[in-house]
């Protein structure tokens, strides 16, 4: 007769549900693990023995197979161990089979007995609460089961041995209860900024709206500076919002201690990051940077640094807000609605257009260099702003600049003003204006005949594609928003206009 133990395997951010079957039978002694097991999982028959010998259990001299149902779906990672581990123990009358039957283990064995933290934990616990059953964890990873519900019944043990003792009645394991991480440093402040009034304004404009950002100026300019300080005029997470990032950071990870934080992501990986690091990947599927960012701010410094390919691949995402992985045996799907904040140089020696320097190389040291960015990539890019040196006179000026916390004051209203637009209009999934669908964005902004005409004649002597049309809609609607009008004038679809045509380009 085989037991029985449910854990999970995950796809993407879901979790589905997997059945342990360990059955002893007759037969040449050892342990078999079936049903598409990867590497991690059929190396847990060792770190299970080693774990139960740890713990004063020994295994019978038989044969002992372990089915992982269903058989065709692949199963991957070290989260297997422990509910390996459970009904192996339930067969050998270690524990009673029903002790573990309205539970969903999982969690990583040492040779010690020690369970470790383990990735998605939290997923986990919101299919078993979703299915009516328990979750049995690491103890580390036990405040984050708890984000699941306040009635999911959860198990956190430091060791197979503490939980064995938990499961007879001899010792109790404590309820783990929620962490929200607070971090102990403030963000970096837009006070710290000299100069710059047009990069600030842009910046406000793309908190503001969602909107993405280019920025191109010379070295030490700022836009990194610029860039850090996005963060700090960002509202918070929402209820919502925070559930779904901090998904795909357990997949991922990275919730250390099982703490959450309502902070919006600011991920900023190298120039020399692969398309896996960044849009998801590798041999065992994982989330790249641009999921890692969702709901937040996806930083690409040094942006034609970046391998063309690269860049290109951030189209869909960009575009669909989501990132699809296929493989010949699997087809993964990760959010990924990010607002993507890039900057460069305006050449390769950083120093075109600055007055006083001439290029030996002409124009084509700079055309080059910004060519290595394609132009269906730009087209997704709402906002583009010249980003000049600062002058030495900003630099020993008087520090009176406007600190971050007021202009997260209007960033606030105006995104509070979207959202209640679009729930109004029948679209709560909808934020923010740079999320918002063609046809949507045309009804919510309704140019007057001024507006129209402006928007005409920019489409007709600038060639503005399709896409490009609507994203100037977006950036006039949020400047509209900011400005606390109801309706976008002609001044909104004017600044919306310098933006997407500062460069000389649609």
């Amino acid at each position: 007769m085989a037991t029985r133990v449910q854990t999970v395997a995950f796809q993407g951010i879901e979790a589905v549900l997997v059945d342990v079957q360990v059955q002893v039978v007759s037969g040449l002694p050892g342990l078999v693990i079936v049903g598409l097991p990867d590497k991690a999982v059929r190396e847990s028959g060792q770190r299970v023995h080693g774990a139960l010998t740890a713990s004063g259990l020994s295994l019978p001299p038989r044969r002992i197979i372990v089915n992982l149902a269903p058989a065709d779906l692949p199963k991957e990672g070290s989260h297997y161990d422990l509910p390996i581990a459970l009904a192996l123990m339930a067969a050998i009358g270690a524990i009673p089979s029903d002790a573990v039957s309205g539970f969903v283990a999982l969690g990583e064995l040492g040779l010690d007995g020690r369970m470790a933290a383990t990735a998605g934990v939290l997923p986990a616990a919101i299919a078993a609460h979703a299915n009516g059953l328990g979750v049995i964890c690491p103890e580390p990873s036990g405040p984050e089961a708890a984000w699941a519900g306040e009635d999911i019944d959860i198990v956190a043990a430091g060791s197979l041995l503490a939980l064995v003792n938990h499961l007879g009645g001899y010792q109790l394991c404590a309820r783990p209860q929620p962490k929200r991480h607070a971090p102990t440093e403030g963000l970096p402040d837009l006070s710290e900024v000299r100069g710059q009034d047009v990069a600030r304004r842009a910046l406000e404009v793309a908190a503001a709206g969602g909107h993405n950002l280019l920025m191109i100026g010379p070295p030490g300019a700022g836009k990194s500076m610029l860039a850090a300080r996005l963060p700090s005029i960002l509202p918070p997470l929402d209820p919502r919002e925070l559930l779904d990032v901090s998904m795909i950071q357990s997949i991922a990870g990275e919730l250390a201690g099982g703490a959450l934080s309502d902070r919006r992501p600011f991920r900023a990986p190298h120039h020399s990051a692969s398309m896996a690091a960044l849009v998801g990947g590798g041999l065992r599927v994982r989330p790249g940077e641009v999921s890692l960012a969702h709901n937040g701010v996806l930083f690409l410094d040094e942006l034609p640094e970046f391998s063309p390919a690269v860049l290109d691949s951030l189209r869909q995402p960009l575009e669909t807000g989501e990132t699809v992985i296929a493989r010949a045996n699997a087809r993964v799907t990760f959010p990924a609605r990010f607002q993507l904040v890039a900057a460069m140089n305006p050449c390769k020696c950083g120093l075109a257009g600055t007055p006083g320097h001439t290029c030996r190389r002409g124009d084509a040291c700079a055309a080059d260099y910004q060519g290595r960015v394609s132009g269906p990539f730009l087209d997704r890019i709402d906002l583009r702003i010249d980003v000049p040196a600062v002058s030495a006179a900003d630099m020993i000026g008087p520090t009176d600049a406007e600190p971050s916390a007021a202009v997260a004051a209007r960033v606030a209203r105006a995104r509070a003003v979207q959202r209640q637009r679009y729930a109004e209009r029948g679209h709560p999934e909808v934020f923010t204006n740079a999320a918002a669908g063609a046809s949507l964005i045309e009804a919510v902004v309704n140019p007057d005949r001024d507006s129209q005409a402006l928007l005409l004649q920019a489409s007709e002597r600038f060639s503005l594609s399709a896409r490009a049309y609507h994203r100037v809609l977006k950036v006039a609607r949020t400047l509209a928003d900011l400005a606390g009008a109801e309706r976008v004038g002609r001044p909104h679809i004017a600044e919306a206009l310098s933006y997407r045509l500062r460069l000389g380009a649609a």
